[in-house]
């Protein structure tokens, strides 16, 4: 009994022995001797009390073709001391995986690149295998661009850059894009070290779009922009470059920062612009074709290359407010005048009017004033009507000018929208296109105001007018040949000279002369200066028989005009 228990504390103390030199433990790498090889898997002794039993498939092409040996070492991860069955759990796989994790982590940390190898598809991505360790490749970083079939790129060693690890939740984030991006940089940089700005070079259309063509150089794209295509108007690329069109260019613009690159292939022609201002002279009138119309007006081609614009303004001489696709017509061929060239902003202004007779110059000539005419209300408004007349032209009766005596408010209501009226022409202004004409002129005021031909009152006529009242600040007058207007003439308008600025100088009942200085029609006011009269009289005379530096005096200078004027009286 006695030597039993001698025993068992022998074994005791051998076993407490054998952890202490060995650092018993789970999950922990470990190296070990192969003792043995069975079939397909290889018992290894890692010092525990027990073997272990590791699959050959673990060892990789080591252990498939027999090369792995009685004797050899080997690392291999302890998950388990004993198993059910008395055998160590071990794993090469997972020491390779915890070998691979460490040399991954100082990779990571250095931003130095891995090699993979891309071996299954998941849900997002790929898996890969970094020499044990499995990481996840989302599909956006397989390349720069979206590619459809990935097969050629499984089970091929290429190199990755790890983005993200974390060892806690045994997660790799692996990156192929960057990679490409980084060795294209490179290249693109070597490429654009050679490139100039202005440089001629070939290229091969790889893409069009709306804006533009890009064109591959020999390993890195340049953009030749749609308005740098031809120096006419391009719509869109399609319709001079087709994909894989090969083309001759210039190089606008290189950003070194960016390596964007900016092409051109109009600039490798003459440009039209050169000398377009001796070519194109204001008032010549050309044949273009209109090649593009907006709301603010047309463009029409004079030639390859050269588009000048008619501004909706100048279209038609009475169309206002009509939209330039109601008078013109792409493709439409055109004949306008130039009307301004500007060289440095690129502008040319046309007018398609100008290439028309001005109907206001055309009815000035044939409507002198006075002139009797008929036409059709088209239009009323609180200003007075307009009356549509040959020529597509309108003019205007203003309220004053409806009726001699009544208010032209009150006579506007008796005219209706078509009907059709006489007027006489008072004014033709041709150039703010204003055409006056007057109702009231048709027949005499009744209060003896006649026509112009008997003396029609305006600014600057000469009338004569009784003096009805005498202030101190000047004199109340009536007009003789105007019944029913007076007039107030100030102190200051009685003389040029202020020493006979007196109104006690006239009396009541004595005619004067006056000149009108203002006159309103719908006020009927008027407006008198004597002193206007004789200043206007003056320089008549100067005018007529002498100037101031003649050697005569003004006072000669007035009485040769006096003494003509009794001479012939």
């Amino acid at each position: 009994m006695v030597e039993a228990v001698s025993m068992k504390d022998d074994f005791a103390s051998l076993f407490a022995e054998s952890l202490a030199t060995n650092d018993l433990g789970e999950g922990y790498v470990a190296k070990g001797i192969v003792i043995a090889i069975e079939k397909d898997v290889a018992i290894i002794d890692v010092g525990l009390k027990v073997e272990g039993r590791v699959p050959l498939k673990e060892f990789g092409v080591k252990g498939k073709d027999g090369v792995l040996k009685v004797g050899d070492e080997v690392e291999v991860y302890v998950e388990r001391i004993e198993n059910a069955l008395g055998e160590a759990v071990l794993s090469r796989e997972k020491a390779r995986r915890e070998e691979s994790w460490v040399r991954l982590e100082v990779k990571f940390n250095a931003q130095e690149r891995v090699e993979g190898v891309i071996f299954n598809q998941v849900k997002g991505g790929f898996t890969v295998d970094l020499d044990g360790a499995v990481a996840f490749l989302p599909r956006s970083q397989v390349d720069i661009r979206p590619i459809r079939d990935v097969s050629p790129l499984m089970h091929i060693p290429q190199p990755f850059e790890i983005l993200k690890m974390d060892k806690r939740r045994g997660n790799i984030v692996v990156s192929r894009r960057t990679v490409l991006e980084e060795s294209r940089a490179e290249q693109r940089s070597e490429i654009v070290q050679n490139l100039e700005e202005g440089q001629t070079v070939e290229g091969m259309v790889k893409n069009i779009t709306d804006y533009g063509a890009f064109v591959d150089l020999g390993g890195i794209d340049g953009l030749l922009h749609v308005t740098d295509m031809a120096w006419r108007r391009v719509n869109h690329p399609s319709e001079i470059l087709s994909i894989g069109q090969s083309v001759k260019v210039q190089i606008i613009r290189i950003n070194q920062e960016t390596h964007r690159i900016s092409l051109g292939m109009k600039q490798l022609e003459s440009d039209p612009w050169d000398g377009i201002g001796v070519k194109y002279p204001s008032g010549k009138r050309i044949t273009g074709t209109v090649t593009n119309i907006t709301d603010y007006g047309a463009f029409v081609e004079l030639e390859p290359g050269i588009e000048g614009l008619i501004h909706v303004s100048e279209m038609s001489w009475t169309k206002k407010n009509v939209h330039p696709g109601k008078i013109l017509s792409t493709t439409q061929e055109v004949d306008v005048v130039v009307l301004e060239v500007d060289p440095n902003k690129r502008r040319i202004s046309l007018g398609l009017k100008q290439t028309l007779e001005n109907p206001w110059e055309v009815f000035a000539q044939t409507h002198p004033s006075g002139t009797e005419v008929e036409g059709e209300v088209k239009n009323k408004t609180e200003f007075g009507l307009f009356i549509g007349l040959d020529g597509d032209v309108d003019g205007m009766v203003h309220l004053s000018d409806l009726d001699w005596n009544r208010p032209g408010e009150q006579v506007i209501e008796e005219f209706n929208k078509g009907d059709m009226v006489k007027a006489v022409v008072l004014d033709v202004d041709v150039d703010k296109e204003r055409i006056s004409l007057g109702i009231k002129q048709l027949g005499k005021d009744s209060g003896g105001d006649a026509g112009a031909a008997s003396g029609e009152l305006r600014k600057n006529a000469i009338v004569s007018a009784k003096v009805t009242a005498i202030t101190d600040g000047g004199i109340e007058v009536a007009l003789v040949d105007h019944e029913g207007m007076d007039s107030f003439i100030r102190r200051s308008d009685l003389s040029r000279d202020r020493d006979e600025q007196r109104p006690e100088r006239f009396s009541v009942g004595q005619l004067v002369d006056a000149r009108v200085t203002n006159y309103s029609r719908k006020d009927r006011k008027v407006t008198l200066s004597i002193k206007a009269l004789e200043i206007a009289e003056e320089k008549q005379a100067v005018a007529q028989f002498g100037s101031s530096d003649s050697g005569a005096s003004l006072g000669d200078i007035l009485g040769a005009a006096l003494k003509k004027q009794n001479s012939e009286d």
